[in-house]
């Protein structure tokens, strides 16, 4: 890093409330505390999460204090370190887990940091990578195989939730239904055929996702607005129905449709979050009596999901360039998020310095 720049480019969310970002070119460069590294970023990308920040939905309002850098789905070489910092170096690329655990309450000392009492969230609760650098805790960042391209390195974290969710199902032999055909769906229909489902369903209101799914590993899809997506599952089931299924949308209507589609003893696996209440209407026939097992998950599991998610992209099903929707300079950033609103499939990245 040069000796004479001290500034960055940033997106900052200016305000607690409902707001765009504000494009910075004169933020301090963050230094590094004892325990951190600086990194500079080499593209970040487009999160629902910071859409929320900017509509400012309940969940924002909770975590997010004004001002704030945001952004948390990032890649970049690690430019500075703390002075207790013993197991990363400069020069050394690394992505970042987002979700900052405490190391100090329960679920961390009895080996579930991802679901940390504490949690602390990169580009949420502290500073994030929506920033030519960002200072941030070293045992929470990734080291990367020079093998992985840094558009690849941005998805970790995200397609982590989908890959995340395929864990929890436990897919191996399975007949799994995947309700949600964007980028994490699309992930997930992946990792389950990586890991051994014997078939994989996938349904979404948009035929253009449908086409991508297939190529991705469905072995049947079915356009949920237009198909009697029961009757189609347990047409191909023998009328058993879906061994396991992950919910990417967090809409009632496809969370319901799902739990149907189980089988008795089946799984349900929540992934997408809901924006609204949901009920199951017929909660004692489809849940209780069935005894269907019905989970969420949060993040990622750390490392798990991050080792398994690199087997994921390795395989024949990843295909890297029908996840990512466009790619922006950080200053049109305005265009990437327009993009986003308007329906356009796929990450949005941005690229600070372009």
């Amino acid at each position: 890093m040069s000796e004479e720049k001290r500034t960055m480019c940033a997106l900052v969310k200016e305000e607690n409330g409902p707001g765009e970002l504000v494009y910075h070119t004169d933020m301090p460069i963050p230094v590094p505390g004892d325990e951190e590294v600086l990194i500079k970023v080499h593209c970040s990308a487009i999160c629902g999460t910071d859409v929320h920040i900017i509509e400012w939905d309940a969940w924002s309002e909770k975590r997010v204090k004004a001002p704030t850098i945001v952004g948390h789905e990032t890649v970049g070489t690690i430019v500075a370190v703390g002075k207790n910092v013993t197991d990363r170096h400069v020069g050394q690329r690394v992505s970042c887990e987002s979700h900052v655990h405490c190391r100090e309450c329960w679920f961390c000392t009895h080996g579930m940091p991802h679901i940390c009492a504490n949690l602390g969230i990169l580009g949420v609760t502290q500073n994030g990578a929506f920033a030519e650098y960002v200072a941030f805790r070293a045992d929470c960042t990734f080291p990367l195989d020079d093998s992985v391209p840094d558009e690849a390195a941005c998805m970790f974290e995200p397609m982590g939730a989908g890959v995340h969710g395929v864990e929890a199902a436990e897919v191996e032999g399975k007949n799994v239904l995947v309700s949600g055909c964007g980028p994490i769906g699309l992930t997930a229909i992946s990792a389950a055929k990586t890991f051994g489902a014997k078939m994989v369903v996938a349904c979404d209101l948009i035929d253009d996702k449908l086409e991508t799914a297939k190529a991705m590993g469905a072995d049947y899809v079915f356009n949920s607005g237009r198909d009697d997506l029961l009757a189609e599952v347990k047409k191909l089931t023998g009328g058993v129905g879906m061994d396991a299924a992950i919910d990417v949308t967090g809409a009632g209507a496809a969370l319901n449709t799902a739990l149907k589609c189980l089988r008795a003893a089946g799984r349900l696996v929540c992934v997408g979050l809901p924006t609204r209440p949901v009920t199951f209407p017929d909660m004692a026939d489809d849940l209780i009596y069935r005894e269907i097992q019905l989970t969420g998950i949060s993040g990622r599991l750390v490392w798990k999901t991050w080792e398994d998610f690199a087997k994921v992209m390795a395989g024949p099903y990843y295909k890297l360039d029908r996840v990512i929707g466009g790619k922006y300079a950080m200053s049109d950033y305005k265009a990437a998020f327009e993009a986003i609103h308007n329906g356009a499939v796929g990450k949005m990245i941005l690229y600070p310095g372009r």
